[in-house]
């Protein structure tokens, strides 16, 4: 569980992928370019947030016509920063664990130290065929992430890396300059299967979760915890959410009514398609989106279901008790960027500080929230 005298960290999606963060067709003043991302970035840390996200897209779909790739775009965020860390996302299959790890020891040095990855095992099956690579079943793909994480630690920790197994081998490797962050770069992965969670309670440093109410989250954080326990792991968590802050609670929810209404249908049916299979491909249909309605998938990481929607101080007592419930972090995205981030440096986080200097000397409370 999170410290209540440690701050909850916080990220952003990067919107290095058109179409913004919600497939719809209201106005969002948000751009995918490098300039405004430049921007965008340095407004970011300077408004609270530690951690940056860069989107993996390789080709269009589902509304997202163009796309930057992750990697070059984080280190290109890297450079136009001072303290930000940004994250790139990668697929194992189409990157090979030591490219990546000579890639992100490169970055990391010339950041200061600010380099990340999240793995990312994959969903979208058409990406890895029409680019001639095998689609392996869902939870071969989690087998090969977990022999991809541990080929990156082993290759930034050691001087004489050693490694085999059925994906990756590695024989008396090593690379140099090493990551200068210790132990090495954070390694963050996503899921919602038993795969997915098991293999966060072996090796990933992060586990990401889609936007999920407060019993979701619950149980997540208790079932990776479990799996971490028995290895000997600690795992931090980290939770999306779309978060809308407006004055009221009415015009709140009067933005994200017209998000939905707006919604780009065909776009958002494909993406459910596709989606959807993925989730149920597991034996026990506990994969990403198995549970998703179309609502949910307007934002498509179910942002909406994490309800970080009103006024700032409801968002405040929502961020609190998820951190009271396991989040280390809250990963956010916006409608128009710049214009919400500096609102929620401005208007938002100084309401979760004062909370969360409250729980740390333990004053009185309200009862935890339900739902």
């Amino acid at each position: 569980m999170s410290s209540p005298e440690e701050p909850l960290k916080f990220a952003y999606w990067v919107p290095n992928v058109s179409g913004g963060l919600v497939t719809s067709d209201i106005e969002q003043r948000t751009d995918w370019g490098y300039e405004y991302n430049r921007e965008l970035a340095v407004l970011a840390e300077n408004n609270g947030f530690e951690y940056a996200l860069s989107q993996v897209r390789y080709t269009a779909s589902y509304g997202a016509a163009y796309q930057h790739e992750s990697t070059g775009f984080s280190l290109a965020l890297l450079l136009a920063t001072e303290r930000l860390k940004v994250i790139a996302a990668v697929h194992p299959g189409l990157w090979h664990p030591g490219v990546l790890a000579k890639f992100i020891a490169s970055a990391d040095v010339i950041s200061g130290g600010r380099a990340a990855v999240n793995v990312v095992s994959g969903w979208f099956k058409d990406e890895f065929t029409g680019l001639g690579e095998a689609w392996l079943e869902h939870d071969e793909r989690y087998r090969r992430s977990e022999e991809f994480i541990r080929v990156l630690r082993e290759l930034w920790t050691s001087d004489h890396a050693e490694f085999r197994g059925d994906f990756y081998r590695i024989h008396d490797f090593d690379i140099k300059p090493k990551p200068v962050v210790t132990p090495h770069p954070e390694i963050f992965q996503g899921g919602n299967s038993t795969a997915a969670r098991k293999l966060a309670g072996r090796v990933s440093d992060w586990y990401f979760s889609n936007g999920k109410d407060f019993d979701g989250f619950s149980e997540q954080v208790a079932e990776v915890n479990g799996y971490a326990a028995e290895n000997d792991h600690t795992v931090r968590f980290g939770l999306n959410g779309f978060l809308i802050a407006r004055e009221t609670e009415s015009e709140a929810k009067a933005v994200l009514r017209e998000i939905v209404d707006k919604a780009n249908r065909p776009a958002v049916e494909g993406f459910r398609n596709a989606v959807k299979q993925a989730g149920k491909s597991t034996s026990d249909t506990k994969g990403m989106w198995a549970d998703s309605e179309f609502e949910d998938l307007v934002q498509y990481n179910d942002g909406f279901r994490t309800r970080l929607i009103g006024t700032p101080e409801q968002i405040a007592d929502r961020a609190i008790e998820y951190k009271r419930r396991g989040a280390n972090l809250l990963l956010l995205g916006f409608l128009h960027y710049l214009e919400d981030v500096e609102h929620f440096g401005e208007h938002v986080l100084p309401v979760i500080r004062a909370k969360e200097r409250d729980l740390a000397r333990g004053a009185a409370t309200p009862e935890p929230l339900s739902v």
